[in-house]
């Protein structure tokens, strides 16, 4: 009977053991997961979750049932050690499984700040895993000073869980602008105000210096000597590939674990998904931190390894949450040249166009459901338009898909 084990109960794992069986695969299936808990989503562990407005069983992606009745082995609380491809075998806290195929879907990594500068004080936090989100909930009490370090969507889904609770906000950016690195000015400007209206107080070119306490963490010291009262600290400085275990076995690394058109790595008996591969794209490599890639890419691989032969090519949507705005992306932003904006027809809403050249290359629409819809269809289906179209208020969007 053939044997596939996939180390990583995450999105990407728990999407991948589905699709086999939902595939007619009938040989022995092992998911193994670091966790206690069955896979589980976490885009709401940093709003909904930490709001108290969604419990921890509506988080699992399916009933843990589903796994025993699917003939799936769980392995829960299990940590993957090391990988003999001469044998195939994987070692996990002890236990050791065969393989014919392995997937490693082992997600990634919140980056820590230096011990050094204070980033092993109690009080400080990452948000990756339920765990996480778990240790912060107690902190989130009105009238507190929390510091978030980092401008990007993690750090400031944060804030505003946090403002919304009415706790003191002030969140430092190192560089130019909040979202500098994945989105425009455009789009920057408008969550910026968003979160001043909230009360939060965004420093943007802001060098952290070092986080003070004995024990917890009690003050921040910036770059340019200010100091600032913290009772606690979120870090949202990025992820990384978690590639340790693929590192160990001798796989090929490059912007995280290395596949090929397929999702099979450097080793044909070992395939990769979500955060931690890189696939080839656009004449490079591309690694995508999303679910929807996490999903697609997963089950683009069962498929694969149950001989379908498709070449996975993504098709890149996100979004985040912040207080009552939704914002849905369409699309890689990478390399554009120009960004066009839309007023939507609700107070408030607005979609931010990126072109390189005359090519439409992603949208970003805030609390715009069609815009999101009419921009992702266009990009999915190679199309572009005039940027000159988007901008006029008197043209209907859907008049692009005809």
């Amino acid at each position: 009977m053939e044997k596939i084990v996939v180390i990583g109960a995450g999105q990407a794992g728990s999407s991948l053991v589905a699709k086999l069986r939902n595939s007619g695969f009938e040989g022995a299936i092992t998911l193994i997961g670091e966790e206690p808990v069955p896979p589980y989503q976490r885009p709401p562990l940093s709003k909904k979750y930490l709001l108290g407005e969604i419990e921890l069983e509506r988080l699992f992606l399916r009933p843990e049932s589903f796994y025993a009745e699917n003939g799936i082995d769980l392995h829960l609380s299990q940590t993957a050690v090391s990988i003999d491809r001469a044998a195939r075998k994987v070692t996990a806290d002890g236990a050791i499984y065969d393989y014919d195929h392995l997937v490693l879907a082992t997600g990634s990594v919140p980056r820590q700040l230096p011990a050094a500068i204070g980033g092993d004080l109690g009080n400080v936090f990452t948000m990756r895993g339920l765990k996480d989100a778990d240790a912060m909930a107690p902190q989130f009490s009105a009238g507190r000073n929390l510091l978030v370090v980092g401008g990007g969507y993690i750090g400031l889904e944060a804030a505003a869980v946090a403002a919304k609770k009415g706790l003191h906000v002030t969140l430092v950016e190192m560089a130019d602008r909040i979202l500098q690195r994945v989105a425009s000015p455009e789009t920057s400007n408008y969550f910026r105000e968003l979160h001043n209206r909230h009360g939060v107080n965004i420093m943007e070119r802001a060098g952290l210096d070092c986080l003070i306490g004995s024990t917890n963490v009690e003050a921040a010291r910036l770059a340019d000597g200010t100091e600032l009262p913290v009772d606690f600290a979120i870090v949202g400085i990025g992820i990384t590939p978690a590639t340790d275990l693929a590192e160990a076995a001798g796989l090929t690394i490059d912007n995280g674990i290395a596949v090929d058109a397929q999702g099979r790595t450097s080793d044909p008996h070992i395939w990769a998904a979500g955060d931690c591969a890189s696939f080839p794209h656009d004449g490079g490599r591309l690694r995508l931190e999303s679910v929807p890639n996490a999903i697609d890419m997963a089950e683009c691989v069962a498929e694969n390894i149950m001989g379908a032969g498709k070449t996975y090519v993504p098709q890149p949507w996100f979004w985040s949450d912040q207080y009552d705005v939704k914002l849905q992306i369409a699309g890689l932003n990478a390399g554009y040249t120009q960004v066009v904006t839309r007023k939507g027809d609700k107070e408030g809403a607005a979609s931010f166009w990126y072109f390189k050249g005359e090519r439409l290359l992603a949208v970003d629409a805030a609390n715009d459901p069609r815009a999101y819809m009419i921009g992702k269809r266009l990009i999915d289906a190679g199309k572009t338009c005039d940027p000159d179209v988007i901008t006029n208020p008197e043209i209907d969007l859907k008049s692009l898909l005809k």
